[in-house]
């Protein structure tokens, strides 16, 4: 099942898309009001989310205010989270290579998980453009990732009680500024322009999707497929980075856990081939969609 936010008539509204992927219905036709996918992840239950699914499988005429998909707005589904989206660096093995040969260090294959914090003024809609920030970097790239959000406050998480937690998956573009990610030594600060965060088209419900994912994920730059991989090619899987997270500190609901890229970024090729603007990127996750923005002035 596929939950969405979505603008219509300048409304903001949370939806469900139907089976066919042609209407969405609004959740109040299920006589649910949540304002906000936030609300939905920490509130619904599951009588409610096996209605909603039930709903999605309605000829559209039978739903109160359905609107076809060419007629509204498809925003991230979660525009404004409620924390910093936590991330892992190089959590493919092919990436983690042509990581170590642009920043031209000697490889190794990470023992432990690395996580970075990126910090989202608010999520960039599907198909609204992802700034180029000339004025602070010449080396703007893309990253396709998995996204795992949780649907309950996580604290101390045995590995096999992982999936219980989680609430669906999304698309996310990790976009960077590589001179500026290098340039301060850390991650944070290349990675959380304004913008740098395109999220979407939907979150898939956990239980639409095996556990772990085992799903196709690429990226395009123009119609050119650039990365090509599956997320059964992590070097630390979900399971084992939430239960080592929450061992230290309480990951709330509604967090936003980015699984790493795969190899094909920009600054993998040689010589790199960064991104500019009116360049197109799309970011395809089996089972999921198609998260696709240009890139503007």
């Amino acid at each position: 099942m596929k939950l969405l936010t979505y603008a219509i008539n300048k409304k903001e509204l949370t939806g469900v898309l139907n089976r066919e992927g042609t209407f969405v219905y609004p959740l109040s036709a299920a006589g649910m009001e949540y304002r906000t996918m936030k609300e939905v992840i920490r509130e619904i239950g599951p009588s409610e989310l096996e209605l909603l699914d039930h709903i999605s499988g309605l000829p559209p005429y039978e739903v109160s205010n359905a609107a076809p998909l060419e007629d509204i707005k498809i925003m991230a589904p979660i525009p404004v989270p409620d924390q910093d989206i936590i991330c892992l660096g190089i959590n493919y093995l092919a990436h983690a290579e042509e990581s170590a040969r642009f920043k031209k260090e000697a490889f190794s294959k990470p023992d432990q998980a690395v996580y970075f914090s990126k910090r989202v003024n608010r999520a960039t809609d599907p198909g609204d453009g992802i700034p180029s920030h000339k004025e602070l970097t010449s080396q703007l790239d893309y990253e396709a990732e998995l996204a795992v959000i949780l649907k309950k406050d996580a604290k101390d998480v045995a590995l096999e009680d992982v999936e219980d937690y989680i609430f669906g998956y999304t698309i996310m573009n990790d976009v960077s500024a590589r001179e500026v990610q290098t340039a301060h030594r850390q991650w944070y600060f290349g990675k959380s322009l304004d913008g740098f965060t395109p999220l979407g088209p939907w979150i898939v419900t956990a239980d639409s999707v095996e556990f772990p994912p085992k799903l196709k994920i690429q990226s395009w730059v123009n119609g050119e497929l650039r990365q090509d991989s599956n997320t059964d090619q992590f070097i630390h899987g979900i399971a084992e980075v939430v239960s080592e997270l929450s061992r230290g500190m309480t990951l709330k609901a509604g967090t936003i856990i980015a699984t790493g890229t795969p190899a094909g970024v920009g600054m993998g090729f040689d010589p790199p081939r960064f991104l500019k603007p009116g360049d197109v990127v799309e970011c395809m996750i089996e089972g999921i969609g198609t998260l696709k923005n240009p890139v503007v002035e």
